[in-house]
């Protein structure tokens, strides 16, 4: 089966890239010099011109933060571009499968987020993404949302990596305790899409939104301290949970980010990742890679 994956060096993209041969799959991947999210239209006209049997959008504007001061461009990334895809992809007659996030919710406390659930995002970077998630569903063709969540891999920028550089020698680290998440391993996104794609090649793919992440549901306090515990240091930090409002930021974080993943698990047969055993390897490939 032939992907065309729009993003390069991106977490996800680089899992499905590293996964595609062991799925049966022929990806081509996408980086900004052959298609430049900006440009909803360039976007479009690389789909127009390949051979694929299914597109899949894995690229994004993610800095959070930094989307409050350039709403224009989040929106072009994250809201334009995937709708000029879907509409290419639509009229090729082909799947287009979107990767989404948790920030489309306004993360009040109480239970996981259902699909269904009404949404309404704090900041722009949220608004940017859900108003990508209308335009792919408004593009008629056969079309996967896919909402994740707190996405962590041995590459790029993440929490993870993060703990692992500022943590070492350090006593103590102060981490926000009041927001809740499920950690999502990039590569069980990445094997999470291949098999939509297959289904979809076989015939057996359903279009809509779907929810996509770890478990069990944490705060980003006790993620970093399942961090810790697995860093193999002989000293590692201590863990002082603190409250987001003693770690503000320009951008509002959800308090909940936990998403319910029984509609995926109905429709395709995909069972939430145990993030522990992802980050098991995580932490393992970086240290060999130091090693």
């Amino acid at each position: 089966m032939r992907a065309l994956v729009f993003g390069a060096t991106g977490q996800v993209t680089r899992a499905l890239a590293l996964s595609a041969a062991g799925q049966g799959m022929d990806a081509r991947c996408l980086g900004r010099g052959e298609a430049d999210l900006a440009d909803p239209e360039a976007c479009a006209r690389a789909i127009r011109g390949a051979l694929a049997d299914v597109v899949i959008n894995a690229a994004a504007y993610t800095a959070v933060d930094r989307a409050e001061d350039e709403p224009g461009l989040a929106h072009a990334v994250n809201g334009a571009a995937p709708g000029a895809m879907a509409e290419a992809a639509a009229a090729k007659g082909v799947p287009f499968l979107h990767v989404s996030t948790d920030y489309v919710f306004d993360g009040r406390p109480g239970r996981a987020w259902r699909e269904d659930d009404a949404t309404g995002p704090l900041g722009a970077y949220g608004a940017s993404k859900l108003a990508g998630e209308a335009a792919v569903l408004a593009a008629g063709g056969d079309a996967v949302v896919l909402r994740t969540a707190w996405v962590f891999s041995a590459h790029g920028q993440n929490f993870v990596r993060t703990m692992l550089r500022v943590g070492r020698g350090r006593p103590e680290m102060r981490v926000v305790a009041d927001q809740r998440g499920g950690p999502t391993p990039a590569a069980a996104i990445a094997d999470a899409l291949w098999t939509i794609a297959a289904a979809w090649r076989d015939g057996r793919g359903r279009p809509g939104v779907f929810h996509f992440a770890g478990a069990p549901a944490v705060s980003w306090a006790e993620f970093a301290d399942a961090i810790f515990a697995r860093s193999g240091w002989s000293e590692r930090p201590r863990v002082v949970g603190i409250a987001t409002a003693d770690w503000p930021t320009k951008a509002v974080r959800p308090a909940n980010s936990v998403l319910d993943c029984a509609r995926i698990a109905e429709a395709y047969g995909i069972a939430q990742p145990d993030w522990r055993a992802g980050l098991d390897l995580v932490v393992g490939e970086l240290a060999e890679e130091k090693a």
